[in-house]
């Protein structure tokens, strides 16, 4: 790759990288549907939502066990649903290939963001980073909501750049950041208004004082965003209030919103739990000296690396704040981070300074390698060991991962090299869990289809809160009966040909369970009923 110097005038050639990067991420987001199984608790959960909406034909009411389902909004149950239509049929690879497509479209996105703020190059880079981010392409390969949030938030941030770049009211550009903001609410929520509301809030401090508009047509130009905005929900929000009655109203016009964010600020995770977790985070970008000493290039005279800071860093912060704290909340985050190291990457490399060759990132893969076949000989415990099973698998995943490090230190040129690590450390993990008994520990299908054939009989579960592992894969048609413990044993009396399911760390019933089946981390006992053909454990007399 060549560095020419910043007067130069010529490209980097950064554009082939980046495709490979978008190439990439597709490729690994696929293999990660073909090799994982759906994990528990969230992809379980939200896939089966969308099948029982399917069902139920209830487009305007998410269901979860067949009631209403109020914790999300429906446009990735929608979206999901529309893949099965086009695919001819319900499962799961084609609903769960939905989620990473967003995860493509904030790549693309974050591409062409920089390249409005910066150039192409910049938008290169950005989206090279973006896409060789290990926690980014691993969370954006699952069926969440938060890559669709991403996509939302980068519509949204440049529309804002548009809107406040000249001193008159450019009704379009307001407009469609009234769209981001509709689409944020459709994808997750309110939240989106903490990714975005800062950097509008806070437009003096990254917009140019000699061209940007004044308060009154900021105030107008709001005024049609969120104007559009709330037309837009209320296309949905009004039908599904009016048809899901008084408790779903209140749970999605207050508790949902207002009521969980004054909920959420409480602090259960301390504040510095994000900011600590920045190198993994950050991964393997934050371990490559080239990107700090770039990082010492940038000037805050730049606007759009204002504009850049203050959407990433506020979002930092204000997550920081809500107690509910959980690592892909920042994946719209991540983008912001990506578009300030690719410039800062950029402008390193047209220094013509020597760019280095990633050792600690590599290191740091290497090590995770040998930790891996460590685990599957017993460092990590004797069941982690037992799931990491055939070790020769793990140690070829293993061997691989190295290589791919090697070569990136001894082959490959600048973000190439570190976008291969991160992208590697994925795609070994998903890797290990499609060829060891990793998968099967945490495959819900494998309960699922033990119970799907005694539906008729009544299928209930003892636990505090049920996820809806199982309705899925076992394609369970009546509403799984959650009975107390102090039920279990009268409802299985009941149910002659039903079967009971608990963790059986909180056995439902006193007498050993009929068989043991190890999931997600723990094991589930399974009583079944006395015409099931099956032995039965007895209720307590």
């Amino acid at each position: 790759m060549s560095t020419p110097s910043p007067s130069s005038g010529q490209p980097l050639g950064l554009r082939p990288v980046a495709l490979a990067a978008l190439a990439a991420f597709i490729v690994i987001a696929v293999a990660g549907v073909l090799l994982r199984p759906l994990i528990p608790i969230d992809e379980t959960r939200y896939i089966d939502v969308a099948w029982e909406m399917r069902l139920e034909h209830s487009w305007l009411l998410p269901l979860k066990n067949y009631g209403l389902y109020t914790d999300k909004p429906p446009l990735l149950f929608w979206l999901i649903n529309i893949a099965w239509t086009l695919t001819g049929g319900v499962t799961d690879i084609a609903g769960r290939l939905v989620a990473p497509a967003f995860g493509a479209l904030a790549i693309w996105g974050t591409w062409r963001l920089g390249r409005r703020l910066w150039d192409d190059d910049s938008g290169a880079a950005a989206a090279i980073v973006l896409g060789g981010t290990s926690v980014f392409v691993a969370y954006g390969g699952l069926t969440m909501f938060d890559t669709m949030l991403a996509c939302a938030t980068l519509l949204g941030i440049g529309a804002l750049w548009r809107a406040m770049s000249e001193d008159r009211l450019d009704r379009r550009a307001w407009a469609l950041f009234g769209v981001a903001i509709a689409f944020g609410i459709y994808a997750k929520g309110p939240a989106i208004l903490l990714h975005l509301g800062p950097a509008l809030l806070l437009s003096p401090l990254w917009t140019d004082p000699a061209r940007r508009p004044g308060l009154v047509t900021v105030l107008k130009g709001a005024g049609i965003a969120f104007g559009l905005a709330l037309v837009l929900v209320a296309l949905w929000v009004v039908p599904a209030a009016i048809e899901g009655g008084a408790e779903y109203r209140y749970m999605i016009l207050w508790k949902q919103t207002a009521g969980r964010t004054v909920d959420s600020f409480a602090h259960a995770r301390p504040l510095w739990w994000f900011v600590a977790l920045l190198p993994v985070l950050l991964f393997p970008w934050v371990w490559s000296g080239a990107l700090w000493r770039g990082l010492r290039g940038l000037t805050l005279a730049d606007r759009g690396l204002r504009l850049v800071l203050v959407w990433g860093l506020s979002g930092l912060g204000l997550f920081s704040l809500v107690s509910g704290k959980q690592v892909h909340y920042l994946i719209p985050e991540m983008a912001a981070a990506a578009l300030v190291f690719g410039r800062a990457l950029v402008l390193r490399l047209r220094s013509g300074a020597p760019f280095g060759r990633p050792w600690l990132a590599a290191g740091l893969a290497a090590v995770l390698a040998l930790g891996l076949v460590a685990a599957a000989f017993g460092a990590a415990g004797k069941q982690t060991a037992a799931q990491l099973q055939p070790w020769p698998a793990v140690a070829l995943i293993a061997a691989g991962l190295i290589v791919v490090a090697a070569l990136a230190c001894w082959r490959m040129k600048a973000l190439a090299a570190l976008m291969s690590i991160g992208v590697a450390v994925v795609l070994a993990f998903d890797l290990v869990i499609g060829l060891t008994g990793l998968g099967p520990a945490y495959d819900s299908g494998t309960i699922g289809r033990m119970i799907s054939p005694y539906q008729q009989g009544g299928i209930a579960v003892v636990t505090d809160q049920y996820h809806e592992e199982f309705d899925f894969e076992g394609r369970l048609l009546p509403p799984i009966q959650l009975p107390t413990p102090e039920e279990a044993a009268g409802w299985l009396a009941a149910h002659p040909g039903g079967v009971l399911l608990s963790e059986c760390r909180d056995a439902a019933l006193p007498r050993e369970a009929a068989q043991r089946v190890p999931f997600n981390g723990t094991d589930w006992c399974l009583w079944w009923g006395a015409r099931t053909g099956r032995a039965v454990a007895q209720p307590a007399q």
